[in-house]
């Protein structure tokens, strides 16, 4: 887009120069609040009379335009901070405050630096604007891209002029891109380098001698543009695909404005192609060549000004050409551009949800030039098509071509509203891609999909099949879910689509989380993931209802964004949807439950003690059933996979296997399955085979020393290691052990040493301190005073914590426990909130739950994560005399529920509320007191 600015013409004597443009694109302000560049000059001309030489005149002029820079950037910011979403005539405007500046610049230096009173034919000089500044689209910490033409070899003059333009531009702290060449070099480097002749497709005079500029322009359409269509959109092509994979896909949740998947780079990429084609000089002329219907332009520019609105408050905040959207900005940018909290939501989520819309719009807009082009023959089809090319049978209505599927008729299809779900139907059936001319005819009549059409048993029929007949319901869901089918087929879809959640854990938008998780299904019935997922698989192989499963993970996140609970919500909402989907009694009533419940087995297996039978026993009583239990399984499975990349982990498989593994023998066995006294004989059992070589005596010490709860909460392998430690331990010794446990992506940290008040926190402190991230604890007491002490650990990337790091954390034990290091200091140092994080809330709730376990207090903190939470939460139980037996730690992002299993100094649980209010208070202070240190 190419907008020229508006001012005053500036008095020139040469007929041949470059002049302002008298008529131009619409600017945020009057072009003579931004810079009056005939005031500038008057004034610049009248100061040079006294200066001495040429650096006084240079020092003069850049004085005088630092100051209009300033003046100019300023009331450009107030306007668009008046009216923020005002984004065309803001980049205009930035890009007409260059211009002046540039004009100024050029003619300092060749009127006063370096005047050729009689210039030769080779003397002359055109100062070009390419790329974004070409356009005429800058942001406020935009690059100024320059091309400096000559006709021929570069003279002696020129060079001097060069010289002393980009020196005032470079003291004017202006990041300058620039090229000195002649025509003949521009179209050399323009055949050889994509980058070049794109920066040359965009551009503009801005001064100078006017008949080169023009001279450029024919040569480049006629010697380097011309006939080379094909070849520019292959590697435009090329560059956008490149630039996407190092960019992540368009629901990334800190996008990269300007480079990202949806970002403007691919709008621009669309005008480029467009122009390379067609020769326009502006992007509303798209629509008359055929590339845009009205509609598609509208959206088109509402993007792009959307798009531009964000870059330039990003530039704004930081003071530096800053494209990346992180957490921090987007709650400042979000307020900037006037989004404000409602009931359940932040702004900051609105606004987001706002941009992956507008980015989902130029994906489809794309999609729809690019399959224009194809069908042109200017794009090649893709290697595949090529060589096979054989005619596929299609269904009456539809026709093949450029290897797309496509409708036959408008009329017929327009005639009956369910074509608009048996085109998404006949494209996963035949495996091929839906033409453009087809989604538009989709996106374009959504009205089609009424009430009639919603409850029709064709219409349910073909989209339950879509779900489970053709073993791809991710591609069919995500491009019906981009051109609104999904939405209006379910009307209570379209809040959450391209809605953000802001925080760390969630990778993506609610609706592309929800089809990630059908896309795990997908995979796991086509056993791509048999080895990964063992029970998920057997559980699939053995037979469920698969509707009923696909219709609650379509459903389970569909209440979010509202003040009320999203599972409580969303089993509402699909007490509604799934008997429209022609559902039984029973299979709703099962959709209905799972959703509701859909984070239960997640919570149980992750903030819970699933080595207490308690904890098993309850779960089982939830769920009432192994079918039951088998559907909600695959749907956590797949709902955390569903998070994002790298939220699934050998921990969190092993958790939730475990928990399956021992309800099932619950719901099948009865509770006696996990009878406390039958565990404790087996444990011993398994003991003594395994140390078979240990003399009886030995033995019988062991076993005798430890209480039940030790029997029972700890797998034989970690008894057999703490019998180790302990064997002939001095009182004064502290023993430690790391070991590696791969299967479950984890290290233990085993601790033996004579049991004391606060050991619990003191050990907190020291992995704290040397790196570890505790996942899951355990300590007990054994009868004759030893402290045994099991952490699960990781390091901060969530991967199995260094044992040869065993003794540093030996010396820091030590250190701690002799009072030599104190904790609560030295990890102060390190318990920071990174910046981009703080933008996060995350309120306090701290419960008390004493019908979890048969033995222990349940205190369960859900709070704010930071690297000394952990510690400053110990020692504050430590300091109030609570025993701590064991710790769950479960954390989402920059969320954190630590789960702790406690009793009081005399072995009984915490009943009385005022003793639960005063344990919360003080945790709640620790709380606040660390997020002011860490925050400090």
């Amino acid at each position: 887009m190419t907008l020229r600015p508006e001012a005053s013409p500036v008095p020139d004597s040469k007929a041949d120069r470059i002049h302002p443009d008298q008529t131009v694109g619409r600017l945020i302000c009057p072009a003579d609040d931004i810079l009056n560049e005939a005031a500038l000059w008057q004034r610049l001309d009248g100061a040079f009379e006294d200066a001495k030489d040429a650096a006084a005149i240079r020092k003069l002029t850049v004085a005088e335009l630092r100051a209009c820079i300033k003046a100019g950037r300023t009331r450009i910011a107030e306007s668009l901070a008046e009216a923020p979403l005002n984004a065309h005539p803001a980049t205009a405007a930035y890009s007409h405050l260059t211009d002046c500046i540039v004009r100024c610049v050029h003619r300092v230096a060749t009127e006063r630096l370096h005047p050729l009173p009689v210039p030769t034919k080779s003397e002359r000089i055109a100062v070009i604007a390419v790329g974004g500044y070409g356009r005429g689209e800058m942001a406020p910490q935009s690059d100024v891209d320059l091309l400096f033409l000559t006709p021929y070899k570069i003279t002696p003059w020129a060079e001097s002029v060069i010289e002393s333009m980009l020196y005032m531009l470079w003291d004017l702290r202006l990041k300058v891109g620039h090229a000195s060449r002649t025509i003949d070099d521009c179209l050399r480097l323009g055949r050889e380098d994509y980058t070049i002749r794109t920066a040359l497709l965009e551009q503009r005079p801005v001064c100078g001698d006017a008949e080169l500029a023009h001279d450029l322009d024919d040569r480049l359409w006629k010697d380097l543009f011309d006939g080379t269509l094909a070849e520019f959109i292959e590697a435009k092509l090329a560059e956008r695909d490149a630039r996407h994979v190092k960019q992540g896909q368009r629901y990334v949740v800190e996008p990269n404005v300007k480079e990202g998947k949806g970002g403007l780079r691919d709008l621009q990429t669309l005008f480029w192609v467009a122009k390379y084609q067609y020769r326009v000089a502006h992007q509303s002329e798209l629509v008359s060549k055929g590339v845009f219907t009205e509609d598609e332009f509208e959206t088109f520019r509402d993007a792009e000004s959307f798009l531009w609105a964000v870059r330039c408050q990003l530039h704004l905040l930081t003071n530096r050409p800053s494209d990346q959207l992180s957490f921090d900005l987007q709650v400042e940018v979000a307020d900037r551009l006037g989004f404000r909290d409602t009931e359940g939501r932040r702004a900051v989520e609105h606004f987001m949800q706002a941009y992956f819309r507008h980015a989902t719009q130029v994906g489809d807009l794309t999609r729809i030039v690019l399959t224009a082009l194809e069908a042109q023959h200017l794009k090649k089809e893709p290697r595949l098509l090529r060589i096979l090319k054989r005619r596929r049978k299609l269904k009456h209505g539809f026709v093949e071509r450029q290897g797309r599927l496509d409708v036959a008729d408008e009329a017929a299809f327009l005639s009956d509203g369910l074509n608009l779900l048996r085109v998404f139907e006949e494209a996963l059936r035949t495996g091929m891609l839906i033409h453009s001319h087809a989604m538009r005819l989709v996106s374009h009549n959504l009205h089609l999909i009424d009430d009639e059409t919603r409850q029709n048993k064709e219409a349910i029929r073909i989209f339950l099949d879509l779900l489970l007949k053709h073993g791809n319901p991710e591609r069919a869901l995500r491009r019906m879910n981009e051109l609104g089918v999904l939405a209006a087929f379910i009307p209570e879809f379209e809040p959450i689509v391209a809605m953000m959640q802001f925080n760390m854990y969630h990778s993506y938008t609610v609706d592309e989380h929800t089809i990630q998780v059908i896309s795990n299904f997908a995979q796991i019935e086509r056993h791509e993931l048999d080895d990964e997922l063992p029970i998920s698989s057997e559980i699939l192989d053995k037979g469920v209802n698969r509707k009923t499963l696909m219709v609650a993970m379509l459903l389970h996140d569909i209440g979010k964004g509202r003040s009320q609970d999203h599972s409580v919500l969303g089993a509402k909402i699909a007490r509604k949807v799934a008997p429209r989907l022609g559902m039984t009694q029973r299979e709703c009533e099962t959709v209905e439950w799972l959703v509701r419940y859909h984070l239960l087995m997640s919570d149980m297996a992750q903030k819970r003690d699933i080595a207490d039978p308690r904890t098993v026993q309850d779960f089982a009583k939830a769920v009432r059933s192994v079918r039951r239990l088998d559907l909600l399984t695959v749907l956590t499975v797949c709902d955390i996979r569903g998070v994002g990349p790298d939220t699934w982990n050998n921990w969190k498989a092993t958790l939730i296997r475990t928990l399956y593994n021992q309800t099932r023998r619950v719901l099948e066995d009865g509770t006696e399955a996990l009878n406390r006294e039958s565990r404790g004989a087996d444990s011993k059992r398994a003991l003594r085979k395994a140390l078979a070589d240990w003399k009886p005596k030995d033995l019988k010490t062991e076993t005798a020393r430890h209480y039940d709860a030790y029997w029972q909460g700890l797998h034989v392998s970690a008894h057999i290691v703490f019998a180790r430690l302990l064997r002939d331990i001095p009182d004064n010794e502290v023993r430690i052990e790391l070991e590696p446990d791969q299967d479950r992506d984890v290290t233990r940290a085993y601790f033996v040493l004579a049991d004391h008040p606060g050991i619990f926190s003191r050990l907190s402190g020291a992995l704290s301190l040397v790196g570890a991230n505790i996942v899951d604890a355990r300590t007990y007491t054994s009868k004759d005073g030893y402290a045994t002490a099991c952490f699960w650990v990781q390091d901060a990337d969530g991967n199995p914590f260094d044992v040869a790091k065993q003794k540093r954390l030996t010396q820091m034990t030590h250190k701690i426990l002799k009072g030599e290091v104190v904790a609560r200091e030295a990890i102060a140092g390190r318990d920071k909130i990174k910046k981009r994080e703080r933008a996060f809330k995350v309120p306090t709730t701290i419960t008390f739950d004493n019908d979890g376990s048969e033995i222990y207090t349940i205190i369960e903190v859900d709070t704010r994560d930071r690297p000394g939470l952990l510690y400053d939460l110990t020692r504050t139980l430590a300091d109030a005399n609570v025993y701590i037996a064991s710790a769950v730690v479960a954390t989402y992002g920059e969320q954190v529920v630590d789960s702790f299993y406690v009793k009081d100094m005399f072995g009984l649980k915490y009943y009385a509320e005022h003793k639960q209010d005063l344990l919360a208070g003080k945790l709640r202070t620790a709380i606040e007191k660390g997020v002011e240190r860490a925050t400090a």
